[in-house]
């Protein structure tokens, strides 16, 4: 009797335990410094996004919180890095929309697996992006872009930052949508990108706030659609893809967002999405946000966890459509 008494409340102390143990280390979490890896370059928008955040998060917190700046090899050097770390919470990546959507489908051999390596916590940027043509293009709406393009199949020339880019893919999209062809010419950056928009050397291109709009405001390229759903607050005159009933649907945007090791506590992972979302509500950032043209998408956890399922299925005919493969 005595051992089945004793037997009975070992396994009830073990339940508790296991119960309470997720909510004490939220609780006491962070109890060290907290790196956040990320591929992006030291001064890029979503680096200056974060380090933002992560000021505000050590203020918070109580602990640093370092940025850890691995840029280059499609993000694979950051994610190999990341591997590396145990869950927890105070190891996070930062990465964007195609590390975890469209990567899955343009890389045969992808050494990380975002559904299984990964915990979603929280967006913390979206950019829509523009239809950006050069001053004295004769294009005035995509849905000019588009005849001519039907009317010239394969003539039409259109640019990105690098092949498998938002940029590409994003008309990519738009020609698996209105069924044309267009020629694309992929660029080293993003400055070489506008600089041939605004040449015409190419004729057209995506592009978002932070990275055209400072070529618009000097007068050399002119946004003639926004690829949204609502108008944007910097740019009201220029109409939405789906004002037009030939491009409805059509929208295109990036986002960047922060991830913990799978196998960290929800607990914990709950915590740091409420503390970044409390951040991101200061009126500095919210200021500089607009400014940029970004968004706060506003998603805990599991809402991220689905918004990053439905987009990767999305992607998924355009790039089998097209048949691209980066690592072929």
């Amino acid at each position: 009797m005595l051992n089945r008494i004793t037997t009975s409340a070992w396994l009830g102390a073990a339940i508790l335990a296991a119960t309470f143990a997720p909510l004490a280390s939220a609780q006491t979490f962070p109890s060290k410094p907290v790196k956040i890896i990320t591929p992006f370059s030291a001064g890029s928008g979503p680096d200056a996004a974060l380090r933002v955040i992560a000021e505000k998060l050590s203020k918070k917190w109580g602990q640093p919180v370092l940025i850890d700046n691995r840029p280059g090899g499609n993000g694979f050097i950051a994610m190999g890095a990341f591997k590396q770390t145990m869950p927890g919470g105070h190891d996070l990546v930062a990465l964007d929309s195609n590390h975890m959507t469209t990567h899955p489908h343009t890389f045969r051999k992808l050494p990380y697996d975002p559904q299984r390596d990964l915990e979603p916590i929280r967006p913390i940027l979206r950019t829509d992006f523009f239809v950006v043509v050069g001053k004295d293009s004769p294009f005035r709406t995509l849905d000019d872009i588009i005849k001519e393009a039907k009317s010239k199949p394969g003539t039409v020339s259109y640019g990105s930052w690098f092949v498998g880019s938002p940029g590409h893919l994003g008309a990519l999209k738009l020609q698996s949508l209105k069924g044309i062809q267009m020629m694309h010419v992929p660029y080293k950056d993003m400055g070489q990108l506008y600089t041939a928009v605004a040449t015409q050397e190419v004729q057209w291109a995506l592009g978002s706030v932070a990275s055209a709009g400072g070529m618009e405001k000097g007068g050399r390229v002119r946004f003639i659609a926004l690829a949204g759903a609502q108008r944007s607050p910097l740019y009201p005159n220029v109409p939405t893809t789906n004002e037009s009933p030939g491009t409805k649907g059509y929208e295109i945007n990036a986002w960047v967002g922060l991830f913990a090791p799978r196998g960290t506590p929800k607990a914990v992972r709950d915590k740091i999405s409420a503390d970044v979302a409390e951040a991101m509500a200061s009126p500095d950032l919210v200021e500089r946000y607009r400014t940029l043209g970004y968004e706060n998408m506003n998603l805990g956890p599991d809402q991220f966890a689905n918004l990053i399922r439905q987009e990767t299925q999305t992607w998924k005919k355009t790039i089998e459509d097209a048949n691209l493969k980066l690592d072929d």
